[in-house]
């Protein structure tokens, strides 16, 4: 296949890979990778909605105080009041382009603002419960039809094309030309030539056996970012959300935090609520506190699930707020309106990340992380509900004036992809049965709760998993599964390690064996 040329690369269809391309095709020839369809995101997957300071009766000052808190010392204060302060704006620039939020004539913004865990008053903007989906709809209209925008669906970016690779070393500064990417219906690799890179894969929680996340979300920027020569942060900041549907037939689906925010209250099977012997905030506490409070119940009294009950709220009020939980919980036999809803924590949010700063730019000249692939310093210790597609908005329309307003390296030529000593793979069974081990045993030894001994067992294994893969990538030809599995274990590796660095039980980390929480707090930063 021969070379392709662009302005700017972007990897990555969620609300960060759209808000860049759409603002940079304006001047600048744009791809846009994503490995499965226009629709594969997290983004897209995103019920509750976007945190912002629209109401008269909120102010940033407050938004921040609540992610400050949230975050559990860990948050960098000034990215979180630039990405506060221009998140109103960021809205604005969703609503004209058509993005249809919930509307509320009795607000004096005129849109429906609800409430969620850790936030002290109601400003969180949304479109019924399905956000994400709605924003993506919205935009994927423009994105399809955009002259300067050349979409690769069924494409999966193998490794990033950095000026130390090309060189074997050689070279001082280190920046990116571009990237090698799997075109999985013709098998083939190409060589994608760009100014300007962009990660925007979103995280890694297909790393667990039990997730809310799409299958898409398997790492590959953190991985290639980190293959790259870049700085990963607080990886071992995993947040698992706690109510995720407990079904044998529903697969990653979450209960927004808004059942909550809107008055679900959770009970054990015998109807007793238990929110309050954890937490004086009870179901609105943060995250990481009702999900280990849901944890440390279950396996208390060896329960299954707990169960998230709304039904005392009209039947009316749940199909407007909530038709798209209602109607999935119904085709599953359960009416939210009269019965509760069996939930269980899952992964659900990658805090850490490639280290970038409120422009996106990571370590390596011309290579930028937006969203869920990056560490910004927003989230800190926990992330505070709904602030994620904030940042998706914020960093990725700061990183498009960026782009627009730095000189860019000028092209050099890139060599094609070599699998001259390369044979076709003869099992692909070890793909599978090493995806499947890897996510079992990240569940169980580096979850919720974790140990030294726990941490050390993943780690062990992990090696030995590292060792295998590596082996298969050499000599066969590469394919989507390998190339997931390849980042699992990757990013897999750097969640281990980071929790093993931390020595104490912060926000979403939680330790047996160190329980208590140091005075000074600190980030984890992981070097090459």
């Amino acid at each position: 296949m021969q070379p392709l040329h662009f302005d700017v690369l972007i990897i990555g269809s969620g609300l960060a890979g759209f808000t860049l391309a759409l603002n940079l095709a304006k001047t600048q020839k744009v791809a846009l990778v994503t490995k499965k369809g226009l629709h594969d995101s997290s983004s897209a997957w995103a019920q509750g909605g976007i945190a912002a300071v629209l109401s008269i009766e909120d102010t940033p000052e407050a938004h921040i105080r609540d992610t400050l808190i949230a975050g559990a010392g860990l948050c960098n204060e000034d990215m979180t009041r630039y990405i506060v302060e221009h998140g109103p704006d960021a809205v604005r620039w969703l609503i004209a382009q058509g993005v249809d939020f919930t509307r509320d004539d009795r607000n004096e913004t005129g849109y429906h603002l609800t409430r969620e865990g850790g936030h002290s008053v109601r400003r969180i903007i949304h479109s019924e419960d399905a956000t994400g989906k709605v924003i993506q709809h919205t935009l994927d209209k423009q994105i399809a039809s955009h002259p300067n925008i050349m979409l690769l669906e069924q494409h999966i970016a193998i490794d990033l094309i950095t000026s130390a690779k090309l060189s074997h070393g050689g070279e001082k500064d280190n920046r990116c030309h571009g990237a090698y990417v799997l075109d999985i219906r013709a098998g083939k690799v190409r060589t994608i030539a760009a100014r300007n890179t962009i990660l925007a894969t979103g995280g890694a929680g297909k790393v667990y056996l039990y997730t809310t996340n799409p299958d898409v979300a398997t790492g590959d920027g953190i991985a290639m970012g980190w293959r790259a020569g870049c700085r990963v942060a607080n990886m071992e900041f995993i947040q698992f959300h706690p109510t995720c549907l407990y079904h044998p037939h529903a697969k990653s689906f979450l209960i927004s935090e808004a059942v909550r925010g809107e008055g679900g209250i959770l009970k054990l099977p015998s109807g007793e609520r238990f929110m309050p012997w954890h937490d004086a905030r009870a179901e609105l506490a943060p995250r990481d506190i009702v999900a280990r409070a849901i944890d440390f119940e279950m396996k208390k009294r060896g329960l299954d699930c707990v169960y998230l009950d709304i039904s005392h709220q009209s039947a009316d009020f749940l199909t407007q707020h909530f038709p798209t939980i209602y109607k999935r919980c119904l085709k599953l036999g359960i009416d939210i309106t009269r019965e509760p809803i069996p939930v269980v924590p899952a992964a659900h949010y990658t805090c850490g990340g490639i280290v970038t700063d409120y422009r996106g730019r990571t370590d390596l000249d011309n290579l930028y992380a937006v969203g869920e692939t990056a560490h910004t310093g927003l989230h800190g210790a926990n992330r505070l509900a709904s602030n994620s597609l904030l940042e998706c908005l914020v960093i990725g329309l700061s990183a498009v004036e960026d782009i627009l307003t730095r000189e860019s390296a000028p092209e050099r030529p890139l060599p094609g992809w070599d699998e001259s000593r390369v044979t076709d793979a003869d099992e692909e069974v070890v793909i599978s049965h090493n995806w499947d081990e890897l996510r079992r045993f990240m569940w169980s030894y580096v979850g919720i709760v974790r140990t030294n001994k726990r941490l050390q067992r993943a780690l062990h294994r992990i090696n030995l998993l590292r060792g295998e893969i590596h082996e298969y990538y050499s000599n066969f030809r590469v394919t989507s599964d390998l190339l997931e599995l390849r980042n699992l274990v990757c990013t897999s590796d750097l969640i281990v390690r980071s929790a093993m660095c931390r020595q104490e039980s912060r926000g979403l980390h939680y330790s047996r064996d160190y329980p208590d929480t140091l005075p000074q707090a600190e980030n984890t930063i992981l070097h090459r």
